[in-house]
């Protein structure tokens, strides 16, 4: 993929969007500052422009704070850390049907808090910051005036992600890693692309390396260097390679770098591993269900 100067200005404006974000978490030492699905979001807003994102501006600061808040209080909660995060993604379904919204990194907000088990006030104050500030930069450009309102989050939509979220805790519960029950760039990208139409193999392959890559970088890059500046800054031009070489735009592949700075010891050397197995698993799921859909309807066709 090519890039026209305009989207080069923006990839720059970008990436040092969130190199504020995490260089002002250096200076506080304060890695609850570091917000992974930020950058994603400005991925997606900023340089992507993606219309189901961008056409409601006040839901970019309204929905990602709001399933914050729930991770936040939900991490309070004396129940062990699968129920928390299935707890966690129903609310969120519940808070995104509230806000008519279907912005997908709503849940990689909600459940940061209980990966990083978020104590401290500053995560929420610098989600509400954060959010703000891309708000404000979607308002500045304008590409979400005259884009329509979208659809509202089906029922059935709800059901079938809640569904499949339940049986990926319990196979991982059951197979002694309950760590890797919320993945929040997988669960992201499954999310959305479980509301598409078609959703070929191909592109779920590219998907899966994509995500798997991505936190490959982060891991490596950050085992080598040991720094959140450096790791950011060398690690997020890497997944940008990455995704030009599978030649598709996914945002959610630019938090897992992030992601790697701030997982407990015991999840961040699985990250790669982890994400593999979750993409291949959501997204996997996601290519059968609309494979049998497509096989269903050509029988009732030729019936």
């Amino acid at each position: 993929m090519s890039l026209t100067k305009r989207e080069l200005g923006n990839y720059l404006i970008g990436f040092a969007f969130v190199l504020l974000m995490v260089t002002t978490a250096t200076l506080r030492h304060d890695a609850e500052i570091i917000l992974p699905e930020i950058a994603a979001l400005t991925t997606g807003t900023w340089i992507y422009q993606n219309k189901t994102w961008i056409r409601q501006p006040i839901k970019l600061f309204l929905a990602p704070s709001g399933t914050a808040v729930i991770g936040f209080l939900v991490n309070q909660a004396t129940i062990s850390y699968p129920e928390k995060v299935l707890l966690t993604l129903v609310l969120i379904l519940i808070l995104l049907r509230i806000l008519n919204s279907t912005l997908a990194p709503a849940f990689a907000t909600g459940l940061l808090p209980i990966i990083i088990n978020a104590t401290h006030w500053s995560f929420i104050l610098a989600i509400f910051l954060f959010t703000a500030l891309l708000m404000l930069g979607v308002l500045i450009q304008g590409h979400y005036k005259g884009l329509p309102a979208g659809h509202p989050l089906r029922f059935s939509h709800m059901l079938g992600f809640s569904l499949t979220a339940l049986l990926w805790v319990i196979i991982v519960w059951a197979c002694g890693y309950p760590q890797m029950a919320g993945i929040p760039p997988v669960l992201v990208v499954f999310f959305e692309v479980s509301q598409m139409p078609t959703y070929s193999v191909k592109l779920a392959i590219k998907h899966v390396i994509a995500l798997g890559g991505a936190a490959t970088i982060g891991v490596l890059v950050h085992l080598l260097l040991a720094s959140w500046l450096l790791t950011t800054l060398i690690s997020l031009p890497l997944v940008f390679v990455l995704l030009q070489l599978l030649r598709v735009k996914l945002p959610a592949a630019y938090a897992f770098p992030l992601l790697a700075l701030v997982l407990p010891i015991s999840m961040f050397h699985r990250l790669p591993l982890s994400a593999f197995l979750a993409a291949t698993f959501f997204l996997g799921t996601v290519v059968i269900y609309r494979q049998l859909q497509s096989r269903l309807q050509v029988t009732i066709e030729n019936d």
